[in-house]
């Protein structure tokens, strides 16, 4: 059983910031990669960032330069900067966390170890 619990989102202005932490806990011993996703109703759930125990890296074109993940997989905490947000990035935000390596866990569909969610609204 995994759980992880998001936390942080909320409203905020065009240009302006929000960070979202996400903590696991459970039999997630295996998890060697956790990232953020995000998901516009009617709309699929996307990749935003990810990052892996090997230290690598992934962000989504429209994450890149914005956004920094960080985090730990043996404590399973992962957590996202966004800066200088825009409209579009308005969704709801899930934590997600993977037992493959950070190239496999892009490449293939998302594992289903899932928070519950966090709205992010940025409007003026």
């Amino acid at each position: 059983q995994v759980h992880l619990v998001e936390s942080g989102g909320g409203l905020v202005q065009p240009g302006g910031s929000l960070r979202l932490s996400c903590a696991g806990s459970g039999s997630i011993f295996s998890i060697v990669a956790m990232g953020w996703f995000r998901q516009i109703p009617g709309k699929q759930r996307e990749l935003v960032a990810m990052f892996d125990s090997g230290g690598r890296t992934y962000y989504a074109d429209s994450a890149k330069g914005r956004f920094t993940i960080s985090g730990d997989v043996a404590k399973k905490t992962v957590t996202i900067q966004m800066n200088s947000l825009k409209p579009e990035d308005t969704a709801v935000y899930y934590c997600n966390a993977d037992p493959r390596l950070l190239r496999a866990a892009v490449a293939g569909p998302p594992f289903n170890y899932w928070g519950q969610g966090t709205q992010v609204i940025v409007s003026s």
